[in-house]
């Protein structure tokens, strides 16, 4: 990368992602004082912190996220034979998970970077691929008829009717593979003929007219192959505006040459700062499932204590349950990362069986939370954050089973939560149960590109009035 490709990177990342910084125009004494004075005061919540049960499926995810930027062309991550592929077929169920940011060119700052996804049957027979879920977004559009998905200001908290909501395209994305939707740019399925590599998608991540000139895509696939493939992404630019034809696609794929890598990770097992680097290799997982109940029981006994229960968990950053849930990487590029930091694209699929056994009502409430990781452990949570702390996740959420205006289970519900650093809640919803009522609530989300684990699913009680009363037909 260059001096002004760094500095231009650099510059449009805080724009677009950090707007809790500062601005220049204050003194530096002036921002301590102002960050001294707004500094928000911390909170202990003395509770449990459960690891959560269950665990990744089997499913291999092509993880393609190194380099994030891109600076130059060539292959990305690539499961072909020959070097440097990581000679692994892939065959019946699979994934990808895509994610790239672009600054320009020196050169022509209009410039557009293509993004290519090229596939080949591993054997002499046509393969048939089928698009089984997935989308694609860009953080902004440069022409009519693009999706894309720019970092809005939201609120914590907004309700999802008919209108998705999304702020950037990890965010966007996840939504649309909760919702069973998809964007156009993708095909429901290709015919793969055998003996060269064929093309799936060619998307552009153009910075034409943009300030700051940098712009990003993510995309997701869930595939389904008749037979066993070969898989690689390839960074590419074109010729002006016309994507790059399929046998230069072929050529980079077949040269050998990667795409600049970033980020040396700090190796597995060392001590001191870790580095953990961002991924280009084949992870183990797509989906965790679970279902949360006590110790030995079938049911979440409602206590009228919070619990709460680590999503997407990692090394040193697993809030001392001992639990971490990264994705282990099957193979992996050399000087990348050694295992699914932050699992990016992972669906979670959790039901909590609630159960009140005492002899009076309870009311609980569920929620999404982004505790502070210094300072929070098993048996507390420390949060703290204010409206100046970093976004910490962007995303959608889908549940069912929380009450409604008359106090009975509601069917799906989707949300879209921005959790800043050390944020408590906000509630997602209640749920009141009568004396011996069970109550099943299941929450689904795809943790989302951008966001910076580890958060809590939390459930935590609710003080009831007297005179509360659960309202049933």
């Amino acid at each position: 990368m260059t001096s002004s490709q760094s500095r231009r990177a650099l510059t449009a990342l805080t724009l677009l992602l950090l707007p809790w910084i500062s601005t220049p125009s204050m003194a530096s004494g002036e921002r301590r004082q102002l960050k001294v004075a707004n500094a928000p005061q911390a909170v202990i919540r003395s509770q449990q912190v459960r690891a959560l049960p269950g665990q990744l499926d089997e499913v291999l995810v092509v993880n393609d996220n190194n380099p994030e930027l891109i600076t130059g062309e060539g292959i990305l991550v690539s499961t072909f034979r020959q070097p440097p592929g990581l000679d692994l077929a892939l065959n019946g169920r699979f994934d990808l998970f895509s994610h790239h940011v672009f600054a320009g060119k020196d050169d022509a700052l209009n410039s557009t970077l293509w993004l290519a996804v090229l596939a080949q049957p591993a054997g002499d027979a046509e393969v048939t691929l089928e698009l089984l879920g997935g989308s694609t977004s860009l953080s902004q559009a440069t022409r009519k008829g693009q999706t894309a998905a720019p970092f809005l200001p939201l609120p914590a908290l907004m309700a999802e009717t008919s209108t998705p909501i999304a702020a950037g395209p990890g965010s966007s994305v996840a939504g649309d593979i909760l919702r069973g939707e998809s964007a156009p740019e993708l095909p429901e399925s290709w015919r793969i003929a055998p003996g060269s590599a064929s093309a799936l998608v060619v998307l552009p991540i153009p910075v034409a007219g943009l300030d700051p000139l940098l712009n990003g895509r993510n995309l997701q696939m869930r595939l389904q192959s008749s037979g066993p493939v070969h898989l690689a992404t390839v960074a590419a630019f074109g010729e002006g505006d016309r994507a790059p034809s399929l046998s230069r696609l072929q050529s980079l794929l077949a040269s050998g040459q990667q795409s600049p890598k970033e980020h040396t990770p700090t190796p597995r097992g060392s001590k001191g700062k870790i580095i953990y680097s961002r991924v280009s290799g084949v992870q183990i997982g797509s989906t965790w499932t679970a279902k949360l109940t006590d110790p030995g029981s079938p049911d979440l006994a409602l206590t009228g204590k919070p619990i709460s229960w680590p999503i997407s968990s990692l090394e040193r950053g697993d809030l001392q349950t001992g639990q971490v849930q990264t994705a282990e990487l099957k193979v992996f590029d050399e000087g990348t990362a050694w295992a699914a930091h932050g699992n990016y694209g992972v669906e979670y699929d959790l039901t909590l069986p609630l159960k009140n056994p005492d002899a009076t009502p309870r009311t609980v409430a569920l929620a999404l939370e982004s505790p502070d990781k210094n300072g929070s452990n098993s048996k507390q949570l420390r949060f703290g954050g204010g409206k100046s702390s970093p976004v910490m996740f962007r995303g959608p959420i889908e549940l069912r089973g929380l009450d409604d205006a008359q106090g009975q289970a509601q069917g799906r519900q989707r949300f879209h939560l921005v959790l800043r650093r050390g944020q408590q809640g906000p509630e997602l919803g209640r749920m009141t149960l009568a004396p011996g009522e069970r109550r099943q609530v299941r929450i689904r989300l795809i943790y989302p590109a951008d966001a910076t684990p580890p958060q809590v699913l939390s459930l935590l009680p609710v003080k009831q009035s007297s005179t509360a009363s659960i309202r049933r037909p």
